[in-house]
This record gives structure tokens, sequence and C-alpha cells, in this order.
């Protein structure tokens, strides 16, 4: 796969480091010169370019990639990267960082963004992921398809404790997709039980998380507001 990723900064440099491990083709696009630092990832390609010129993303190939990533520290520069590659060179993934949650609400499809990662957001919720049992975290906002990545993890009192998957009458637009149960992930078949510690991760519709939160906590309780608002 070829990704090319707009901002060469520490998060960008970080980011390619991970893809080149994986077997990945990785290109690094920055206007700065001293943010050419090819000796901190030399396996990269490096393009010294502003990465909001169509002339610069033409030298860049960007139709070639399969993933851009617009990981500056600048929103306006991640909204006009992800506009332009989606729209001008057809990328069919485009991943942005946000650095301030006051412009989350930008980080859409209508900017060609199909996931968006708040920094403080996704820190904020891997907190409440961490101290919360019982109550629905969200932790990533899917931009296209209108879903989010949410965690629970499920408490001793809840009546689901050992049924089947198979058995559970999951919220309709809903998914189970993990569960990290000591230290372990497993992909969930309909014959695996549940049990209290299970760290479930489903992919669900937003209109659906109180019903899947009613769900999966003890009987007598209710729903509680989302405490992880969002890390996308």
């Amino acid at each position: 796969m070829r990704v090319a990723i707009a901002g060469a900064g520490a998060v960008g440099r970080s980011i390619a480091g991970e893809l080149l491990e994986n077997g990945h083709e990785v290109l690094l696009i920055d206007k700065a010169p001293e943010a050419i630092q090819v000796e901190s990832v030399p396996q990269a390609e490096w393009l010294l370019a502003d990465a909001c010129e169509i002339s610069s993303l033409d030298e860049a190939a960007l139709e070639r990639c399969n993933v851009a990533i617009a990981a500056t520290g600048d929103d306006k520069v991640n909204l006009v990267v992800s506009l332009l590659a989606k729209t001008e060179y057809g990328v069919p993934r485009v991943v942005a960082r946000v650095n301030n949650p006051k412009n989350e609400w930008l980080f859409n499809e209508a900017w060609g963004v199909d996931v968006a990662v708040s920094t403080p957001r996704l820190m904020s919720a891997l907190v409440e992921e961490a101290v919360s049992v019982g109550d629905l975290v969200r932790l990533m906002q899917f931009s296209q398809g209108d879903a989010n990545l949410v965690e629970l993890t499920l408490p001793d009192d809840t009546q689901l404790v050992g049924t089947r998957v198979g058995d559970v009458a999951w919220p309709q637009d809903t998914a189970l997709v993990t569960i990290i149960r000591e230290g372990r992930v497993l992909v969930p078949s309909k014959d695996d039980s549940l049990e209290a510690g299970d760290e479930l991760l489903f992919v669900a519709a937003p209109a659906r998380e109180e019903e899947l939160e009613d769900l999966l906590s003890p009987p007598g309780t209710r729903a509680r507001d989302l405490r992880g608002q969002g890390a996308g």
C-alpha cells in the first residue's frame, strides 16, 4: 500500500515509521526545509513541497496513493489537503489529524475526510476506557457511514455474563468486532460466551449507542451520558 503523509513533524515521522515497519510505501511531504530530516526515516520518500498546492501533489503522484494522511499541526492545512486528496486525486482513504477539538465538526465527508483523529479527544477517551466499567466510551468517529468505534468493559452484574454472542439480540446497525480478554484479542464467534471484565469493541451507529449501553448495563440501570465524546 502506498501512503502519502502531509506533515513531516514528529507525528508524521512516527506514523511513517510504523507504516514502513508493516511493509508499506511512504511519502513524507513538508514545505519547511528543517522538517526534511531524511536520516530520521531513511526508508521513506521525501518531498520538500507545499501539500496545499496542486503542483506539489502532482509531483507527489497522489493519484497513485491508497491512503493520504493530513498530519500537520495546522487544521486549515489538514482540511485543504484532505479535500484535494479526495476530490482532485480520488484517494480512496483520507485520514486527518484534528489539532483543535473546536474544529472537529469540519472534519467530515464534505471536506474529503474519511477518518478524523483528534488527539485531545482520543487521549480523553482512552483515559475513560482505562478506568470505567459499564460505561460506553466512544473511541473514534468514522465520517463515512455514520458510525463510531465504541468500547465497554462488561461489568460483573450484567445479565449477559455467560451468554453466547450468537444469542444476544444486538441493536440494529451494531457489530461486535473484538473481545479483549486477559490481554488476548479475540475475534468473536457466535459460540463464544461473554465474561465479566471483557472489553467489548463495537462499530455502531450513533443513534444505537444508548440502546447498546442499556443492553450491556446491569438490570435496573439506565444508559449514562457518554463520557468519551468522540476521538474522531
